[in-house]
């Protein structure tokens, strides 16, 4: 069963996303890679700036805060349940977004055997 808290958390990010997200997303939404990403999905107990069910794909957008040992913790729980985890700082989303996009989209093709 979904856990509603994750649920409420992920609408509230979603509503409150960062610039820098919110400039990845219209990157990657609408199948732009050839996939669909979700944005602020829940993978228990955490919630994921975006994903891709179907790579099983998480790309996070970090700003300072980032980095600690709760970020890798929590990396290290979404790889152990099959996810791969792709982490990027504001200021590459700001100051080259082509380049992880097409950072992302190589990923994915290796995900996805393309």
């Amino acid at each position: 069963m979904r856990d509603p808290r994750l649920r409420d958390i992920a609408r509230r990010l979603r509503r409150d996303a960062t610039v820098e997200e919110r400039r990845l997303w219209r990157a990657l939404r609408q199948n732009a890679l050839g996939a669909a990403f979700r944005r602020q999905h829940p993978i228990p107990p955490h919630v994921a700036d975006f994903a891709c069910l179907e790579a099983k794909l998480v790309v996070e957008v970090d700003g300072g805060q980032h980095g600690d040992a709760r970020d890798a913790a929590r990396d290290a729980a979404m790889t152990a349940a099959g996810w791969r985890v792709l982490r990027y700082w504001n200021n590459e989303v700001r100051a080259n977004l082509a380049g992880v996009v097409e950072d992302i989209a190589r990923v994915l093709g290796e995900r996805l055997g393309r």
